[in-house]
C-alpha cells in the first residue's frame, strides 16, 4: 500500500507524476517509483495466458517481488471490459496493437509499447485423420473443408483478434488458391471457441482435430503446428497492404478490423491503481526478449517500439 506521501504523487495522473518524479532506467526506481506495491493487475489477450502464467509472471516476481494478477480473454472482450469499466486493470495487453489504439486511446490511455509478434497456423492432433493428412503433405485447406462439423476450432471472431484473423486467413487463402466459397464453407464447419485460452485443450486431448492458433499457443501445449504461408499468416510486415485486403466486422460493436501483421502491445491505464508496478512490468517485457521467445513469441527487429506519449518511466 502506498504511504500518504506516495498517494500525493503516485496517484496523480501520469503527466503530473512525470513532472514530479523524474525517470528510471531499466528496472531501477526513482522518486514515486519506489512504491511498495506487491501486485499488479493485468488484463491480457487470451493467447498470452500461458506466456504470462508460466514464463513472464514467475520471472517478474523473482526479479521484483511483485505478483502479476492476470486475467485472460479475447482482446476484443478485453477492450470492452475496460470501456464499460467491468474490469479495472493496471496493465492492458492486446494481441492486436491497432485494436488497443482504436478502442482505448483518448479516454483510457494515450500510449503503448509494442513488444512481440507472432504468426498463425494450425495446431493439430497428430493421430487424427486430419492430422495424418497434414503429415502426409496435403494442402491444409483440403482436409480442413472436409472435416466434420466442430472438428476444427477457431476463436470467436467477435471476441478476439485470433478469431477474426482466422476468418481473414480463409479469405486470403481463397484468393491465393482460387477456392470459391471457401470462407463460407469453413464458417459452417468450424467451432467458434468463446474462451480463447481453451482453444488448444481439445486438440491436446485428441477430442478435436485441430485449431487455428498463434504459434506460441501450439508451443505452449506441445502440439504440432503447421504455419500458414506468409501470404496469410499475418507475420510479415512487408505484406501489410496485402493483409489489409481482408477484413471482418464484429457483431456487437460494429468494429471493422482489417487484416494486419500480428503485433502485441501493452499500456498502463490512466486510472491504474499501481501505475509504477505497471510501468515496471512493461519495462520487464521490453528487457526480456529471451523470455518471450522461449514462450513461442517472436521478437524481431521491428519491436520493441513505442507509440504515443510513452512515459519517461518506460525506456524503449
Amino acid at each position: 500500500m502506498n504511504t500518504a506521501g506516495d498517494q500525493v504523487g503516485c496517484r496523480m495522473r501520469r503527466r503530473s507524476v512525470l513532472a514530479t518524479t523524474g525517470t528510471f532506467a531499466g528496472l531501477g526506481f526513482a522518486g514515486c517509483l519506489g512504491s511498495t506495491a506487491n501486485s499488479v493487475r493485468v488484463l491480457a489477450a487470451g493467447s498470452l495466458a500461458r506466456t504470462f502464467e508460466d514464463h513472464v509472471s514467475p520471472a517478474f516476481r523473482e526479479e521484483t517481488g511483485i505478483e502479476v494478477r492476470g486475467e485472460y480473454y479475447g482482446a476484443n472482450a478485453v477492450m470492452r471490459m475496460v470501456e464499460d469499466r467491468t474490469k479495472h486493470p493496471d496493465v492492458v495487453v492486446s494481441a492486436d496493437a491497432t485494436l488497443l489504439r482504436d478502442r482505448l486511446y483518448g479516454e483510457f490511455t494515450d500510449w503503448d509499447v509494442a513488444f512481440a509478434t507472432n504468426s498463425i497456423g494450425i495446431g493439430y492432433a497428430e493421430e487424427s485423420t486430419f492430422g495424418q493428412r497434414l503429415e502426409d503433405g496435403e494442402p491444409w485447406y483440403e482436409p480442413a473443408r472436409e472435416t466434420d462439423e466442430g472438428d476444427l476450432a477457431i476463436g470467436d471472431p467477435n471476441l478476439d483478434p485470433l478469431g477474426y484473423r482466422a476468418v481473414q486467413a480463409f479469405d486470403l487463402a481463397a484468393t491465393e488458391y482460387g477456392l470459391d466459397g471457401f470462407r463460407e464453407n469453413m464458417m459452417t464447419v468450424v467451432y467458434e471457441e468463446p474462451d480463447e485460452p481453451q482453444l488448444m485443450v481439445g486438440v491436446e486431448s485428441g477430442s478435436r482435430a485441430g485449431a487455428i492458433v498463434y504459434r506460441n499457443m501450439a508451443v505452449d501445449h506441445g502440439v504440432p503446428f503447421l504455419e500458414f504461408p506468409d501470404e496469410y499468416n499475418f507475420a510479415d510486415p512487408e505484406l501489410a497492404d496485402h493483409y489489409a485486403t481482408a477484413e471482418f466486422t464484429t457483431d456487437e460493436e460494429g468494429y471493422t478490423a482489417e487484416g494486419r501483421p500480428i503485433v502485441y502491445n501493452a499500456t498502463v491505464t490512466d486510472d491504474a491503481d499501481e501505475p509504477d508496478a505497471g510501468h515496471r512490468l512493461i519495462q520487464f517485457l521490453v528487457d526480456r526478449p529471451d523470455l518471450l521467445e522461449e514462450a513461442g513469441l517472436t521478437v524481431g527487429s521491428n519491436v520493441p517500439t513505442p507509440n504515443g506519449d510513452v512515459p519517461e518511466a518506460v525506456d524503449v
